[in-house]
């Protein structure tokens, strides 16, 4: 469901429109339930900060994994089809057991066949981490010594990238989904193109990890010529989508930055003529955890602001502690709404410095469902006194279970977790 499916993949049996327009047939009835609309309600007034009652959401990412052992639970025999068919017991497993804030919609959701060429150049990676497995990357110009990192030429060397739609294979697929789903769901391209502008990443991808932090240092001219290129062709491909109509608009149900969803009021585009100004933009610079405040605030900052700047709000933070650097980040980034608190940040600190005036997002560990026992004696003190001073400090403040690489063998770790968050609600803002 990211990449597309070339043209001989865009065929619908008997069998598997059966099969869809029966689980189509249960995610609309579940979409067309009352409390989604008092759901999205709730996401609004929380991006637009109207509103401290937290809002909860998951995502169990791998551990979908362990809900639906595929081998197990799909009945289609197309391949299209059956990432359709995945992606709909999802949204129902969502609305049905789950049952977080998230909003389901009556409606399917499907990417263009595509490419986006990237840098020209990439990683090889040891390992496959679509299979949940660990991996590590061999970086293309990693080995360069020093004379010939100096001497490379970062123009010839990282190219501009572009999006190639295959527009036959997406609009065959387009037209096949509509008629599957005919009278029961609507049909929506959506992409994610526009998502997270990765400076820290791909200069690590590129150069290695060891060789990144020690380039701030050996070679800054360096460092900011590739900075510079980077910046320059996320622009470029910002300038693409936006001039070929081509954005989504992710002011609604879509994920956007590190976690959560885009409902708000505050911006609005209409499709096939989305600007960015009319969208969440997101930046993050997570490889740069051990990297000094003052070095980030140097060599990727001002870059982010760049992008930025391009969008009508902004989203900051992934895994990185942003209590350390927090006072260059909102220096730095215009119209941020949304800021990441990670399990390696001071969650009271952070509390503290966005007070009611950003959305906190909050990312609860995952380790506390990873387990076939979860502890929940232990989850319920550590909710309990993260509600209590965010309350105190006014903050509008989100509960994210997510980066879940495995739910400890028990897929009803899940939907427990968030049992037990609704209930933490509960007793701090009755």
């Amino acid at each position: 469901m990211v990449h597309g499916w070339p043209l001989e993949q865009c065929v619908v049996s008997d069998h598997d429109r059966t099969v869809l327009r029966e689980l189509g047939l249960r995610l609309r009835e579940l979409a067309e339930r009352p409390c989604e609309r008092e759901k999205a309600a709730l996401w609004t007034a929380h991006n637009d900060l109207k509103t401290e009652q937290p809002v909860i959401f998951i995502d169990c990412e791998n551990g979908w994994n362990e809900i639906f052992p595929w081998a197990k639970t799909i009945q289609c025999e197309g391949e299209m089809a059956q990432d359709w068919e995945m992606w709909l017991r999802k949204e129902i497993h969502w609305a049905a057991v789950l049952q977080d804030d998230k909003v389901v919609e009556a409606k399917l959701y499907i990417p263009y066949q595509a490419e986006d060429t990237g840098w020209g150049l990439a990683e090889e990676r040891v390992g496959d981490p679509t299979k949940g497995e660990a991996y590590v990357w061999k970086s293309p110009l990693a080995a360069l010594d020093e004379d010939e990192f100096e001497a490379l030429d970062v123009s010839e060397a990282i190219k501009t990238p572009e999006i190639h739609i295959d527009w036959e294979a997406s609009n065959r697929a387009f037209a096949l989904a509509k008629e599957v789903f005919d009278g029961i769901l609507d049909v929506e391209f959506r992409h994610k193109w526009w998502w997270s502008p990765d400076l820290s990443l791909s200069y690590s991808n590129l150069r290695g990890m060891e060789n990144m932090m020690c380039d701030f240092y050996d070679f800054p001219d360096k460092v900011h010529e590739m900075m510079r290129r980077f910046t320059d062709g996320y622009l470029s491909k910002f300038d693409y989508l936006e001039q070929n109509g081509l954005l989504p608009s992710n002011c609604g149900s879509m994920y956007i930055g590190s976690g959560g969803t885009g409902w708000t009021d505050a911006l609005h585009g209409t499709p096939g003529h989305v600007r960015l100004m009319d969208m969440w933009g997101f930046n993050e610079a997570q490889e740069t955890s051990e990297v000094s405040p003052e070095m980030v605030n140097e060599f990727l900052l001002p870059y982010q602001h760049e992008l930025a700047s391009r969008f009508g709000l902004n989203y900051y933070g992934c895994c990185e502690a942003l209590d350390r650097r927090w006072e260059y980040v909102k220096a730095s980034i215009p119209r941020l709404r949304r800021v990441s608190v990670s399990p390696w940040a001071d969650s009271r600190k952070m509390s503290e410095l966005l007070g009611g005036d950003y959305v906190y997002c909050c990312k609860v560990s995952p380790t506390d469902i990873a387990v076939p026992n979860p502890d929940e004696d232990h989850i319920r003190r550590g909710l309990d006194e993260l509600l209590t001073f965010c309350k105190q400090c006014g903050n509008r403040v989100e509960l994210l279970m997510k980066d879940n690489h495995t739910l400890g063998g028990r897929p009803e770790n899940a939907a427990r977790w968030v049992q037990l968050a609704r209930e933490a609600v509960a007793r701090v803002y009755g």
